[in-house]
C-alpha cells in the first residue's frame, strides 16, 4: 500500500506528465537503449521510431498518476498490456530496468523540478505498479505453459503460403515439433520473431491468426506495408523472402480481444483494411459452433483488388442462418463506412468489434456512439501499441 504522502506527491505531478510525458519516455527508450541494447531484440524498431512506443506509454504512466489512488481503475489496461508482454517474452527481471530509466528520464526531463520529493515517491509508486504487471504476466506465463507446452517462443516452419489480395498474404505455420496446437480465442494474435540476414537484432511482430481455432496449423494474414525508414520492413521481408518450408519462431496466441463465444447476443463485426483477420477467425467460429447466431459483418478497404477473403466471406455468408455481408470500396465509389452506413446495419442490441486503422476505429467508434451503441458494447483492437482515440460527435 502507498502512504498518503506519496499519493499526494504523485497526483501532483499528473499536470506536469500531461505536458512532459512523451518528452520523458522518448528521453527514457533512448537512455535505456543506449545501456541494454540487449532490449531492442524484444521491443518494435517501427513502433519506436515512428514515436507510437512512447506516446502509448506516457498514456500509462499519466492514467498511473492520475489514478495512484485507485490503482484498480487501471487493472484493464494492465492486463491488455500485460498480453502483449508475454507474447514478447518480457520477464520480471527488465522491470527493475525500465524503473531505474524512467526515474533517471522524468530526473533529467524536468531538472530541479524533479525533487528528491518527487524522485522518492515515483519510486515508490513505480514498485507497486510493476508488482502488479509482474504478478498478472506471471500467471499468464504459467496458464501458457501448462495449455501449450511452451513459455516464450518454439519454431514452425511455414506449411503454406497463400496470396490473398494484392498486399496481403496469409502464411500457415505449423509446429516443427510435430505437436497439436493450443486452442484459442476467435480474434487473439501471435508474435513472431526472425532475424533478417545481415541484421544485428531479432525483430518482433504481433499478427491476429486469422481463422477460427481447431485447425492443424495457425494463419496469419499480413500486409504487405510500403517499406520506408519507420516501417515496413518486416512485412516486406516476409512476403518476399519467407515461403514454404522455412523456420520461425512464434509465441503461444495472447489478447484480450477476442469473440465471446459462450453468449448468443448479435454479433456486428466492423473492419477496415487488415483490420479483417481477427474478424476472420471470429466469423469463421460462428460459421462453425453457432451459425444460428446472428451477425453481421461489415468491411472497408480502397479497393476490390486490396480485400482479402471476400469470396470466402460471401459463401460462408451463404451457408449462415442470420448473416449479412456488406463491403465498401472508398476508391471504387462506395465511400466510407458512415453513421447512416451504420444504423443501417449494424445489428440491433449487438456486441460490435471494431478493428483497422487508428483514424478508421476513431470515425467508426464515434459514430457508434452517436448512434446510441452503449460504451460496453463496443470492442475494439489496436494493432500495435495502445493509442489514445481522440472521439467525437459524428
Amino acid at each position: 500500500m502507498l502512504s498518503q504522502q506519496t499519493i499526494d506527491i504523485v497526483k501532483s505531478t499528473v499536470p506536469v506528465l500531461e505536458q512532459h510525458g512523451k518528452t520523458i519516455t522518448t528521453v527514457f527508450y533512448k537512455n535505456m537503449f543506449a545501456a541494454h541494447p540487449e532490449l531492442l531484440n524484444i521491443f518494435n524498431h517501427a513502433n519506436q521510431s515512428q514515436g507510437r512506443q512512447q506516446t502509448a506509454l506516457a498514456n500509462v504512466v499519466y492514467a498511473a498518476a492520475a489514478n495512484i489512488d485507485n490503482l484498480g481503475a487501471i487493472i484493464p489496461v494492465v492486463i491488455q498490456i500485460a498480453h502483449k508482454h508475454r507474447s514478447l517474452g518480457i520477464e520480471a527481471e527488465h522491470y527493475p530496468i525500465v524503473g531505474y530509466h524512467l526515474l533517471g528520464a522524468i530526473k533529467e526531463v524536468l531538472g530541479d523540478a524533479a525533487t528528491p520529493e518527487i524522485i522518492g515517491a515515483w519510486g515508490e509508486a513505480y514498485g507497486v505498479i510493476a508488482d502488479a504487471f509482474i504478478g498478472i504476466e506471471k500467471e499468464m506465463y504459467d496458464e501458457t505453459e501448462v495449455a501449450t507446452g511452451w513459455r516464450t517462443f518454439k519454431d514452425f516452419v511455414i506449411a503454406n503460403k497463400v496470396q490473398e489480395s494484392d498486399v496481403i498474404t496469409s502464411f500457415y505455420l505449423k509446429p516443427a515439433d510435430g505437436k497439436q496446437l493450443p486452442s484459442y480465442k476467435p480474434g487473439q494474435y501471435i508474435t513472431v520473431r526472425f532475424r533478417i540476414p545481415g541484421d544485428e537484432y531479432t525483430l518482433n511482430r504481433q499478427y491476429s491468426l486469422s481463422q477460427s481455432p481447431g485447425n492443424e496449423m495457425f494463419r496469419i494474414s499480413v500486409k504487405r506495408e510500403d517499406e520506408c525508414v519507420t516501417h515496413g520492413k518486416v512485412s516486406t521481408y516476409l512476403h518476399r523472402n519467407m515461403n514454404i518450408g522455412d523456420t520461425i519462431e512464434v509465441s503461444a496466441p495472447a489478447g484480450d480481444f477476442y469473440l465471446d463465444t459462450e453468449s448468443t447476443t448479435p454479433v456486428t463485426l466492423i473492419s477496415g483494411g487488415v483490420g479483417i483477420t481477427p474478424m476472420m477467425a471470429m466469423y469463421e467460429t460462428i460459421a462453425t459452433v453457432a451459425p444460428e447466431r446472428q451477425v453481421a459483418f461489415l468491411h472497408s478497404s480502397r479497393t476490390r483488388k486490396h480485400q482479402a477473403f471476400d469470396e470466402v466471406l460471401r459463401n460462408m455468408t451463404e451457408s449462415l442462418q442470420n448473416a449479412k455481408y456488406e463491403a465498401l470500396y472508398s476508391e471504387e465509389g462506395d465511400g466510407f463506412i458512415t453513421r447512416e452506413f451504420l444504423a443501417k446495419h449494424v445489428m440491433e442490441g449487438s456486441d460490435v468489434y471494431v478493428c483497422g486503422p487508428t483514424p478508421f476505429m476513431q470515425a467508426v467508434i464515434s459514430a457508434l456512439h452517436t448512434n446510441g451503441v452503449a460504451e460496453d458494447k463496443i470492442h475494439f483492437e489496436f494493432f500495435g501499441p495502445k493509442e489514445q482515440l481522440e472521439l467525437q460527435n459524428a
